[in-house]
């Protein structure tokens, strides 16, 4: 990620967009979840974050790439946005990075996590949480046609290798440590196109 972040400009990069995801707007704009200490994982160049903290949110950002960090940064000062962003794998002990938030969101990220980590992954972003937090999680489903739309494994035209998920396998990965509320199929924009992803909305047990 960090060469991509170093190498290729954000207008080329899939993922990225300047306007925040419809998803977590919408929740925002529901009040499904409100102005509080909340945590993107896997921020990349910040526009979710800073969304959320142009929306009252007290926002931390947390990514693995340097790079994308110092893009965020850059982007949240212009916007006149607060928002602390800290480089952080998401797989490892996340010495340093606070606890006790309120909602975390991350935003096609799991795809880029392969099964043999989820559960290390799944149990840090519990640890982030504070009781009875809520979290937001959004990534490919094995019914996107994306990127030739056969097998659980495929390579990106960026040599990027994704896993697709099945909405059972996210529910079972998230049950044991999660009320999940809601998990569903569901199309959501790209900058090339529409893609289906499974949405999981849930809450720390």
């Amino acid at each position: 990620m960090e060469k991509i972040y170093r190498t290729v400009p954000l207008e080329r990069l899939p993922w990225h967009s300047d306007s925040p995801s419809a998803i977590l707007v919408d929740l925002v704009r529901t009040g499904t979840v409100g102005p509080c200490r909340a945590v993107d994982l896997g921020c990349g160049a910040g526009t979710n974050a800073i969304f959320l903290a142009e929306e009252g949110f007290e926002m931390t950002g947390l990514d693995v790439s340097p790079r994308a960090i110092e893009i965020a940064r850059e982007r949240a000062a212009a916007a006149g946005a607060l928002v602390t962003f800290l480089v952080a794998d998401l797989l490892g002990n996340l010495e340093g990075i606070p606890e006790g938030f309120d909602f975390a969101c991350d935003w096609e990220l799991l795809h880029h996590i392969f099964p043999e980590d989820w559960e290390k992954y799944a149990g840090n972003v519990h640890r982030l949480l504070r009781p009875g937090g809520k979290y937001l999680s959004v990534c490919f489903s094995e019914k996107d046609p994306q990127f030739g739309g056969t097998g659980k494994i495929r390579k990106t035209p960026l040599g990027t290798t994704l896993y697709f998920s099945s909405e059972e396998e996210l529910r079972d990965l998230f049950r044991p440590l999660f009320e999940v509320q809601t998990i569903t199929t569901r199309e959501v924009a790209g900058k090339y196109g529409p893609h289906l992803a499974v949405c999981a909305f849930m809450e720390k047990r």
